[in-house]
């Protein structure tokens, strides 16, 4: 996960604000690696996000709750967030928590025995 033009209280502030799809198993903005930068100038903050996909329906779900997130924070009169579409959102941005929640298995070809690994990763 790549939050370091997010500053610490921005990531505290959104570990609370979840993409629909992620909420039911806690994975929040920050642990999805949706940030790419949190600045603030004279009370004015700029956000911006990557998504999963360009056709994620709850976008805009997402945008609104970051705003709302972002713009009760001290010394934060507005926001505004925007979708950055320079960058591909990849699963190398997600936390170690997210990938440990979503379980994701290496590509078949390279697991001969697929039982004997999913007996040997099991919690």
């Amino acid at each position: 996960m790549t939050t370091s033009a997010v500053p610490a209280w921005a990531v505290r502030a959104l570990s609370d604000v979840y993409d629909p799809c992620c909420r039911e198993k806690g994975i929040s903005v920050v642990d999805m690696g949706l940030l790419r930068s949190v600045a603030v100038r004279d009370g004015h903050a700029r956000v911006e996000l990557l998504l999963t996909s360009g056709w994620c329906p709850f976008a805009t779900r997402v945008l609104t709750d970051v705003e709302d997130a972002i713009r009760t924070q001290p010394g934060v009169d507005s926001c505004a967030v925007e979708i950055v579409w320079d960058e591909a959102w990849t699963t190398d941005r997600l936390s170690e928590s997210a990938v440990r929640k979503l379980r994701f298995l290496p590509d078949p070809s390279a697991v001969p025995d697929r039982a004997a690994y999913l007996a040997s990763h099991r919690p």
